[in-house]
């Protein structure tokens, strides 16, 4: 790219220029769309045509305000499932807007990036609200002091090892009962639960390679049910899995489940709003013990 050459291009009295909009999900994929009427290679990348797409006007403002510009279009790319934008995959995606001289593609220029912070769907439409860096800013950082752990189950801050086959399920669909409901086989070893608010990656069918969270595990006497979020398509029956115990971010589950207290990322002895509202009863031994074993 000669970003001088483009700069001459700009000069003149009539251009050849397009935007086109590089797509980079948190999952590593990548997509090119461009408001062009032909599929143009820039970068590397090929951005596809008639996608579509058009660009409402950026704003940009001093101080702390979030800076943001929306990206609309037709639902009409073949690369564009609405299921997947149901999910939320396309969701902190990041958008680069590029210049682009349709004529030339070797000259263009990156104008813009940003995150898509959240898609509205309608009629076949969707809009793309792009917010700018200076949205994170915006946004409350740091840990929140509340009695509930805070880390990601096995993650560096935990130090839970959950690898073993105590903590690791696999089975398969056996039957849909209701939407994201389904009874599943392999998990009649662990107990009504266990894989509640853990997370299921499925191998086959429409969600293959998808890692969703469990809302509930529960028992029956055909197999184990499971729930998930009520978004997006429902596995089918012969759909195989594998499945992660589950944590609540108790305390007492940290402890009895994982055997991991001394990793506890959360307060379990902050006194909570109720502790105001205390008085002295009899019968009761005010030694300053801890609360939580």
């Amino acid at each position: 790219m000669s970003e001088m050459s483009l700069r001459e291009h700009l000069e003149r009295d009539c251009t050849t220029l397009c935007h086109c909009w590089r797509l980079e999900r948190r999952d590593g994929r990548v997509f090119g769309f461009t408001d062009h009427d032909r599929s143009l290679a820039v970068g590397g990348l090929d951005y596809e045509p008639q996608s579509g797409f058009t660009q409402t006007e950026a704003r940009a403002s001093l101080g702390m305000a979030v800076d943001a510009v929306d990206v609309e279009g037709a639902l009409s790319s073949d690369t564009l499932d609405e299921a997947d934008i149901a999910a939320g995959l396309f969701d902190g995606a990041m958008v680069e807007t590029l210049l682009v001289n349709w004529a030339d593609p070797r000259q263009f220029a990156s104008i813009r990036k940003a995150a898509i912070g959240r898609i509205l769907r309608a009629d076949g439409r969707f809009v793309a609200e792009l917010e700018s860096v200076a949205a994170s800013l915006d946004r409350p950082n740091g840990r929140y002091l509340r009695r509930s752990c805070d880390a990601r189950l096995g993650d560096a801050r935990c130090r839970a090892d959950i690898s073993g086959s105590a903590f690791n399920g696999a089975g398969a669909v056996m039957a849909v009962t209701a939407p994201s409901t389904f009874v599943a086989s392999g998990l009649a070893g662990f107990e009504p639960g266990w894989f509640a608010f853990g997370e299921i990656t499925f191998s086959d069918g429409a969600l293959a390679g998808r890692a969703l969270p469990v809302v509930d595990h529960l028992a029956a006497a055909e197999g184990a049910i499971l729930v998930l979020p009520a978004t997006g398509p429902s596995p089918e029956p012969g759909d195989g899995f594998t499945i992660v115990a589950g944590c609540d971010k108790r305390f007492a589950t940290c402890k009895a489940k994982f055997a991991n207290p001394l990793n506890f990322r959360g307060f379990p002895h902050l006194p909570g709003n109720d502790a105001a509202y205390a008085y002295v009863t009899e019968g009761m031994e005010f030694d300053g013990a801890v609360l939580v074993e």
